[in-house]
């Protein structure tokens, strides 16, 4: 297998006590502190009515992200396409790659972001749902390209300003149904290991199997999204990870939160079925060392194939999780 890249995914979490404000000039710092490491790309998530993450518009943060940096590429992880218009997507990015030539990542999702309500006030109306995903994806990508859209009764409209090179585009899922789109339309895919760990590999293959080939993308183009915690010691990986596994059990039971510190994760009173759920989920994250993380992260890159990991490492201090990346670069001798 050819040199492991890694690239970063930035959910501009919100630690307990902090704001939100500070979240999103950590993912600043963040972004500039990977490209130092030497990471490929800096993808920004979208959220919308969170407490737990302070990254609601992707367009806006990359702007900013991508004056803050030189060469690293930047996008986002993703642009929930099922809420917005293609035209005005399309625009955005073409915008943002005006700017910040050649360096711009054009990721999109399925998934609302959001709960049922908040979707509906994104959509504010329109009867366009879900079902009209592929439709949008095809508008979206002949809007890039300059060429006539999909959908008839826009034939005459242009996307501006007009690029040399477009923004590469990425569909971002955890499903089959993201797997056989991104095959169909021949366009990059990423694979959300960190979302559904025990079917991602088999994400990946459906993916390479049914894989059509595009002027863009003449050959498969796939990464793999994972969570990562790297530490100087075992223990103090498990601690960093017991805040992001408290957090989660909030979130499920619809209490979602700013991440708790440590000492926080370590005073939540586990019932017994909760302590068995989080030792299944650790058994799919990645915290250890910087030797026991390389050498999972590699047998995982071979399980599904792959050059290029995307890490997710979301955990209470942002201190802590700088070092995180910095030990994940040494391990895989980035330079």
């Amino acid at each position: 297998m050819p040199a492991i890249r890694l690239s970063a995914l930035d959910q501009s979490p919100i630690r307990s006590g902090g704001t939100a404000a500070q979240a999103l000039a950590e993912s600043i710092e963040l972004a500039r502190h990977v490209e130092s490491l030497g990471f490929e790309r800096y993808w920004v998530a979208e959220h919308h009515g969170s407490a737990s993450f302070a990254g609601c518009s992707p367009e806006v943060l990359l702007a900013r992200i991508a004056a803050e940096t030189q060469r690293i590429r930047v996008g986002s992880g993703g642009v929930m396409l099922m809420h917005y218009s293609p035209y005005k997507v399309a625009e955005n990015f073409l915008l943002l790659q005006t700017l910040y030539p050649g360096r711009l990542d054009l990721g999109v999702g399925r998934a609302p972001g959001s709960d049922g309500i908040t979707a509906q006030a994104l959509a504010y109306g329109s009867p366009i749902g879900v079902e009209y995903f592929r439709n949008k994806l095809l508008d979206l990508r002949a809007f890039l390209r300059g060429e006539r859209p999909e959908t008839s009764a826009f034939s005459r409209v242009k996307a501006t300003p007009r690029v040399v090179e477009q923004p590469q585009l990425w569909l971002l899922g955890s499903s089959e149904q993201s797997a056989l789109y991104a095959a169909e339309l021949g366009m990059c895919y990423s694979v959300a290991h960190f979302l559904n760990p025990a079917e991602s590999h088999e994400l990946a293959a459906l993916y390479r199997d049914n894989f059509q080939p595009s002027a863009e993308t003449p050959e498969p183009c796939v990464n793999v999204g994972v969570f990562v915690l790297c530490a100087p010691t075992q223990q103090e990986a498990d601690d960093l990870a017991l805040t992001r596994d408290i957090w989660r059990l909030g979130l499920e039971r619809g209490e979602p939160g700013p991440i708790p510190s440590i000492a926080e994760a370590r005073a939540y009173e586990l019932s017994e079925g909760e302590s068995e759920l989080i030792q299944h989920r650790r058994q799919h994250a990645i915290c250890g060392t910087p030797d026991l993380v390389r050498d999972r992260l590699l047998a995982l890159a071979d399980r599904h194939a792959v050059d290029e990991l995307v890490v997710i490492s979301n955990c209470h201090d942002f201190g802590v999780r700088k070092h995180s990346y910095a030990l994940l670069a040494e391990a895989f001798g980035l330079r």
